[in-house]
């Protein structure tokens, strides 16, 4: 007798590729977590990390298809390996120490490339990554080597990188770093970002692999 299992009856948003066979659309966040980040920031932060899960899970296909990493730095630190959104549970964030920033977007890209030789090696397509850097300060350490990985990555299409200077951001070293223009949060409109994320992710993911994709303007939470 055979067992036969709908699709109903599968977890949405199983990491397991064998029961979600579903292309995969990985984000990782790169978030400063140092010691200029107490207070009213890390708190604003923690929430908007907790919207875009909130958002993202209210769509039954981005579930599916969307996958979270979360690096904090410093020091730099993986808090979130790769997850769909159901299994994506990062703990409460706590600042602490300085801003190693060119070492947390190394570990960044790294994450990426190893996710997509795991999607390869498992005929799961996927969507171009996106690697979304949040930084109050400037880098405490050499960034030259990760601005160089940032521009070869965008220009081989690997995968879209943005930076988001919050307060007192050093945006003239982040448009160094970044070889698209960072953008300047209002006050500590973390909580709308994150909203336009997951609205970005969920029209990304809703799309065939490599379409030609505008994004969403990032009106209300960006100085434009």
């Amino acid at each position: 007798m055979h067992e036969y299992i709908s699709f109903e009856q599968l977890p949405f948003g199983s990491d397991n590729f064998a029961e979600n066979p579903e292309p995969r659309c990985p984000c990782v966040l790169l978030l400063d977590t140092s010691i200029s980040m107490s207070g009213e920031p890390i708190r604003q932060l923690n929430e908007g990390v907790r919207t875009l899960k909130m958002e993202l899970s209210n769509d039954p296909l981005a579930s599916k298809r969307v996958e979270l990493a979360v690096v904090t730095f410093g020091p730099v630190k993986v808090e979130s390996d790769f997850h769909t959104v159901p299994h994506f549970s990062p703990r409460e964030l706590e600042p602490t120490g300085d801003t190693p920033m060119g070492e947390a977007i190394l570990r960044g890209i790294d994450m990426i490339a190893r996710r997509k030789r795991e999607y390869k090696s498992a005929g799961i397509s996927y969507y171009k990554p996106w690697i979304i850097l949040i930084t109050d300060g400037e880098p405490t350490d050499n960034w030259k080597e990760a601005s160089e990985k940032i521009r070869d990555g965008e220009t081989n299409k690997s995968f879209a990188f943005f930076a988001i200077g919050v307060e007192r951001a050093d945006i003239d070293t982040l448009s160094k770093i970044s070889s698209r223009a960072p953008l300047k949060l209002k006050g500590l409109m973390f909580r709308e970002f994150f909203v336009w994320l997951s609205a970005s992710m969920k029209m990304v993911s809703s799309k065939i692999p490599g379409a030609q994709i505008n994004l969403l303007p990032p009106s209300g939470w960006a100085e434009l």
